[in-house]
């Protein structure tokens, strides 16, 4: 009887124990269903096919906020609802490393649409722009101007430098 006993106990602790073992390598990040101007986070694996087996609590920094989000059945809700169109930096690090997104959230009346921006283009473009100012000279003002918008842009969508650079390196890391 001490045997079944110790069996049985073995095996919940077993069970218990893993219940907590998936970690999130991946996410997409799209609208809540119910239209409340939230983000839903959803755990997906590397191909972005949504992963229905993450369940409990799972720390993210959401544009330099921490958030503790809880997963149910791959799908966790940000708790703070988006005012007006933004960037959103979402960064998640567990024993594998640190997984990130930079999202461009454009919201329009009711709906928001999450467009995930590849980090690289944050840094290919002032390259592109630098290169062009040498390359020709006459249109120094031009690339002058066209980098003050783009830095505009940004600064007033909620992408600070902080972020900017951070989503830089991370994209940069991922690379290689």
């Amino acid at each position: 009887m001490k045997r079944i006993f110790l069996l049985l106990s073995l095996c919940l602790i077993g069970f218990v124990g893993s219940a907590q073992t998936a970690s999130i390598n991946n996410f997409l990040v799209k609208e809540n269903l119910l239209k409340n101007n939230k983000l839903a986070i959803i755990a997906a694996d590397s191909s972005n096919v949504p992963n229905e087996n993450i369940n409990g609590t799972y720390t993210f920094s959401v544009s330099g906020f921490t958030q503790i989000l809880k997963f149910n059945d791959g799908i966790a809700v940000l708790p703070l609802p988006i005012d007006k169109s933004t960037f959103v930096y979402i960064k998640h690090q567990n024993d594998s490393g640190t997984h990130s997104k930079l999202v461009y959230v454009y919201k329009k009346d009711t709906d928001l649409t999450p467009y995930a921006i590849n980090s690289l283009w944050l840094f290919i473009i002032p390259i592109a722009l630098v290169i062009i100012a040498f390359a020709f000279r006459k249109l120094i003002i031009f690339v002058i101007i066209a980098f003050l918008v783009f830095v505009y842009f940004n600064h007033s969508s909620g992408l600070n430098i902080g972020t900017f650079f951070e989503s830089i390196f991370d994209g940069l890391k991922n690379l290689f």
